[in-house]
């Protein structure tokens, strides 16, 4: 039975709650389809916790490449965190519903950690170009002052750009019997539409956020790369670059895995509504999902440090 739905007055209205959909189609597997995602977050939890105490622990990692990684392990922990509550609720318990005012704080969370993702591997990016280009300077540009600003700024910069969102849907007025959400948690995109009302503001500042924060960093990424390329090229032994390189590979796998995702929910969102609605559930669910499970694991792989100091951790041993 639907929660009753207040009036606020004979013009305005606004539901009490949403309606969160799993994955359509496939209501009655959701007891099965459970434990896949119960098993993915709780290996996206695990291993960016594992990367936090790793880097923490241990002395010899206490460098700015790995400051950086822990910033993106601790944005992956959060995004994790801002879907599992209403995504398990629905596949446990065959709960759909979440509150008007949960939903508005769901969808800021879920966006600022996606943005200072974005940021984070932006940052990375700059650290991978100091690193290569100017080795000799690499301590002096990228002191551990320099990184608490960076930190700072990818914070403000996100809450700054989200913090309208929330108020930007309350000011709407609702459609009464419109509150079912294509997913199991609340996007920008999706509970805009349920308004019965000029949705022009939300869609150009929701836009102008997208443009101002991933498609600038994936711009700077890009030109960071450029330019690694070329310093890169430059080096006269083929080992050399090829070792060079290879301390990039790590941080291409990550942006890759990050930006791919948001490249086809945005692309699903604006070209893809003849689509069925369960490959819109599904690409929702590995932009928000598999980049928190995959990091840990990309880096474990990658970084001999790190996953000896992973090691270390599971083991009980003492500081590196």
């Amino acid at each position: 039975m639907l929660p009753s739905q207040p009036f606020i007055n004979i013009s305005f209205f606004q539901p009490q709650s949403f309606l969160m959909t799993g994955i359509p189609g496939l209501e009655a597997a959701h007891g099965w389809i459970s434990i896949p995602f119960s098993s993915m977050y709780a290996v996206a939890l695990t291993g960016n916790c594992l990367i936090l105490l790793a880097v923490k622990r241990t002395h010899s990692l206490h460098q700015p490449m790995y400051y950086f990684l822990s910033m993106l392990a601790l944005s992956d922990v959060g995004l994790s965190l801002s879907t599992l509550p209403s995504t398990l609720a629905v596949l446990w318990f065959d709960y759909h519903f979440i509150d008007f005012h949960a939903c508005l704080l769901q969808m800021f969370f879920l966006h600022f950690f996606s943005v200072v993702e974005s940021s984070v591997l932006l940052a990375m990016s700059f650290d991978r170009f100091v690193a290569i280009s100017n080795p000799l300077r690499y301590a002096s540009v990228l002191t551990n002052n320099v990184i608490i600003r960076i930190g700072v700024a990818i914070t403000t910069r996100a809450t700054l750009s989200l913090l309208p969102l929330p108020f930007l849907l309350k000011r709407l007025n609702y459609c009464p019997g419109k509150i079912l959400l294509s997913h199991s948690f609340c996007f920008h995109a999706d509970v805009m539409k349920l308004a019965c009302a000029d949705i022009t503001v939300n869609i150009l500042y929701g836009l102008f956020v997208v443009l101002s924060t991933v498609g600038i960093d994936s711009l700077f990424i890009v030109m960071s790369y450029s330019l690694i390329l070329h310093t890169v090229m430059g080096l006269a032994s083929p080992r050399e670059r090829v070792r060079t390189l290879n301390t990039c590979v790590s941080h291409i796998f990550a942006v890759l895995v990050f930006y791919i995702p948001v490249v086809g929910v945005s692309m699903i969102h604006r070209f893809g509504k003849h689509l069925p609605h369960i490959v819109h559930a599904l690409v929702a669910y590995v932009y928000l999902v598999v980049p928190p499970v995959l990091n840990p694991i990309i880096y474990s792989v990658k970084s001999k440090p790190i996953r000896g100091a992973m090691f270390r951790v599971l083991s009980g041993k003492g500081q590196g």
